[in-house]
């Protein structure tokens, strides 16, 4: 672990030199694939050469490649075999996409990442005894893929179960045949009633499903608090979400101050790390086989976008992220935005994703804005949010449009009222755009805050067949899509402003 802290300083010290030469390596790996044929990789010789002759990329213009893969050809978009498959949230023409998972990306980048959040933790905490215990991980399902039979798919998180050295499994729980579980209440029963008696010291998942997972246990066991039933718990390792809106229940839950540490993982790749102690940014991980581009917000929508190195983005701007992985991923747009909060060394955070923001009205809200905003109002109400989801109401005849937010809360604001001008005037102090278009009411009237009955997200997930790990709420959307099937499932209260 001492050992790797140095490799990390390294490249910290260094990061510009490490992505050229990383990517230099991408490209010469891939050289007589059929995709480093179709671009002449054999001829690119600086990253000017790469991003003027390789198109951006997105899930639809390299499904084909993929596709093909699944079916077992190999050598197309990567040159050592792939059999493994992540299987994601889909795209507009597909319920599922399948993310290429090479022997390299999941031993130089998914469990290179596992093992480097571990040094870091515990360069951070040289005194845990978090090796003392056992790690509970709610994982996904995998399914052998019916294109091959040597071709297998399913969530990043069962993948990364179903090859994990002995060591890890030793210590982890549960066992691999309850966590590779298809049925996932079935599954959520089964784990909670396996683990009362373990020793659990250490957590990993995301923060919603781990939640339903833990007041489970509490149900169970009749306990007041988590800490009553595994007492030596010290850790959360958390990601895919954002933690903001969460972080307060899990207090309350566990009942007692523990460690949380941020991890930016994906079916994509393993992309960061929270390196310091009581922070919310991450480290960007530069050595494992991934090369990083930047597309500018108002490029995004560009059929060719501009992109940045990571020399030339800036701080506090938000950026959709390009990746160039070893898994045969070229010049793919992830979906994912961040912002840099320092550039010695590159630290990140996640600022949302660029389907998941509202701007009809030119508002340009994104995730990270509404999670802040969502936090500041329940502190000054007292209140707990357990999930939300928000989407624009459009103009109307004798109406001007506003935003409206199907909030579940776990614990109600005394006063709805308060709880939405709150929200509202955070909002305000988080993004200029959207204070702007709230003057005198002009453009955007007051949010329309709508209670809706406990439980109605989970129900939603079911019915859509979305219970699991892979599968997040979708907080802010362009479109009424997602707000109108939740308002047809339960009826909701609405604020009156």
């Amino acid at each position: 672990m001492k050992k790797r802290i140095h490799q990390i300083e390294l490249f910290m010290k260094y990061p510009c030199d490490v992505q050229e030469e990383l990517l230099s390596r991408l490209v010469t790996l891939a050289r007589f694939t059929e995709y480093g044929k179709q671009y002449d990789f054999s001829t690119i010789e600086s990253y000017s050469d790469f991003k003027s002759r390789v198109p951006v990329n997105d899930y639809e213009s390299l499904k084909d490649l993929i596709s093909r893969t699944m079916h077992g050809e190999q050598n197309l978009l990567w040159h050592s075999d792939i059999k493994w498959f992540a299987k994601s949230s889909g795209t507009t023409s597909d319920k599922s996409k399948f993310i290429p998972v090479s022997e390299e990306s999941l031993e130089d980048c998914h469990f290179k990442g596992g093992k480097d959040l571990l040094s870091i933790y515990c360069s951070n905490y040289p005194d845990t005894q978090v090796f003392g215990g056992k790690l509970l991980t709610l994982g996904g399902s995998h399914s052998i893929n019916t294109f091959n039979h040597d071709s297998y798919s399913g969530d990043l998180s069962a993948i990364l179960i179903q090859n994990l050295p002995l060591w890890i499994q030793v210590m982890r729980t549960p066992d691999i045949s309850i966590a590779l579980m298809d049925e996932w209440e079935e599954k959520i029963e089964k784990v909670a009633r396996l683990t009362v008696s373990e020793n659990v010291t250490n957590m990993s998942g995301v923060p919603s499903w781990t939640l339903v997972l833990l007041k489970r246990v509490l149900e169970i066991t009749g306990k007041k608090n988590i800490t009553e039933i595994w007492p030596n718990m010290e850790l959360f390792v958390h990601g895919a979400v954002s933690f903001t809106p969460y972080k307060s229940q899990f207090e309350k839950v566990i009942g007692k101050k523990i460690n949380y540490l941020e991890t930016y993982n994906a079916s994509e790749g393993f992309f960061g790390i929270q390196d310091l102690r009581e922070s919310d940014e991450m480290l960007l991980m530069l050595d494992y086989g991934i090369f990083y581009e930047f597309i500018p917000m108002d490029e995004i929508e560009k059929e060719f976008p501009k992109t940045l190195s990571l020399a030339e983005v800036e701080l506090n701007k938000n950026y959709a992220i390009v990746i160039t992985t070893n898994a045969g991923l070229w010049r793919y747009k992830i979906g994912d935005t961040v912002s840099f909060t320092s550039l010695n060394p590159y630290r990140i955070k996640i600022t949302g994703r660029t389907a998941h923001f509202i701007n009809a009205f030119g508002e340009e809200l994104i995730v990270d804005n509404a999670d802040k905003a969502i936090v500041a109002a329940s502190i000054l109400t007292n209140s707990h949010v357990r999930e939300y989801t928000a989407a624009p109401i459009y103009f109307s005849d004798d109406n001007n449009g506003a935003h409206e937010w199907l909030i579940e809360f776990d614990k109600e604001p005394e006063d709805i009222i308060m709880f939405t001008q709150a929200l509202d005037e955070e909002l305000k102090k988080l993004n200029s755009d959207y204070e702007a278009k709230r003057y005198k009411n002009m453009t955007l009237r007051m949010p329309v805050v709508r209670k809706i009955e406990s439980n109605s997200f989970y129900e939603w997930l079911r019915i859509n067949n979305k219970l699991g790990g892979q599968h997040k709420i979708p907080r802010l959307a362009n479109n009424r899509r997602y707000v109108d099937e939740l308002l047809n499932l339960t009826g909701a209260q609405q604020t009156v402003i």
